[in-house]
């Protein structure tokens, strides 16, 4: 089956800059991505778009792309797929492209360009190392306290170790790849660096009075006093009750904020209670 052309892949025409083919790959790699489209044939389409801007992205293989067309890439062919001497006319010069193969948990060919088209943006990671970059996608509590996965790499299964302590977009470094985690919400813990905030309702007469409320942690249930005069928005810090930290050593806090949950509906008798209370002070 012959291959599209590699502008009609990514929808520019050829005269387009290397400025609007970015923004024309990062359009289509996010809509075809196979962590969002899960429809047949999009794992096809991603690793095409991938290709194409392999090629339109460099200037050397775009150059041969435009003078040969897809017979610039073959083997024998004097082009990046050739394994030397001179091209059609005599004069072409020879480039090597080795393609990295499966490089993503789908299998593409470029993990660098792949991260960089599906969280938009700069790339914070720059491009010297090259070492492929996999994300792997971790709910909130497997961050916190740690995990062992089982992942499949250019086709390899491997076990690999997540440290407790990691964050979204926190980047593990093993022998010869990257793992870049992203992390879910929770439904009621809330991070703040190694810090967990949580929101906790207490009565106007558990405020006024005091009380003891049963907090649940990352780390378990605990029991904590909430002082008589409380007020609304008060933070009450449990040290230690936080995420420990990837390298070991320490671990955050755990901040309550304390919330007064306002009745919307009131029988006669407690009005007049409240009637009565407010008429003492």
């Amino acid at each position: 089956m012959a291959k599209k052309d590699y502008y009609e892949v990514l929808g520019v025409s050829k005269n387009a800059g290397a400025d609007e083919l970015k923004k024309a790959y990062r359009t289509q790699a996010r809509k075809y991505h196979p962590d969002v489209n899960k429809e047949a044939g999009a794992e096809d389409r991603f690793k095409e778009i991938n290709e194409a801007y392999q090629v339109l992205s460099d200037p050397q293989k775009k150059g041969a792309y435009d003078q040969y067309g897809h017979s610039a890439f073959e083997p024998g062919a004097g082009g990046f797929g050739g394994s030397g001497g001179a091209g059609p006319g005599g004069g072409f010069r020879t480039y090597t492209w080795a393609n990295q193969g499966d490089a993503d948990f789908g299998g593409f060919s470029d993990p660098f360009d792949i991260f960089e088209a599906f969280f938009g943006g700069q790339s914070p990671f720059g491009r010297q190392a090259r070492l492929p970059r996999y994300a792997i996608k971790l709910d909130f509590m497997e961050a916190v306290h740690g995990v062992q996965k089982e992942i499949e790499i250019e086709g390899k299964r491997q076990k690999i170790k997540i440290p407790a302590g990691v964050d979204d977009d926190s980047e593990i470094r093993f022998q010869n790849f990257i793992i870049v985690c992203q992390v879910s919400t929770h439904n009621k813990f809330k991070r703040r660096g190694m810090d967990i905030i949580t929101e906790h309702e207490i009565t106007f007469a558990q405020a006024a009075l005091g009380t003891v409320a049963n907090i649940e942690t990352v780390d378990g249930n605990v029991q904590i006093r909430i002082p008589a005069g409380t007020q609304p928005g008060t933070q009450i810090r449990l040290r230690g009750k936080g995420v420990k930290r990837p390298s070991g050593h320490g671990q955050g806090d755990h901040y309550v904020i304390i919330r007064l949950e306002v009745p919307t509906k009131l029988n006669k008798h407690q009005k007049e209670l409240l009637e009565e209370l407010e008429e003492t002070f």
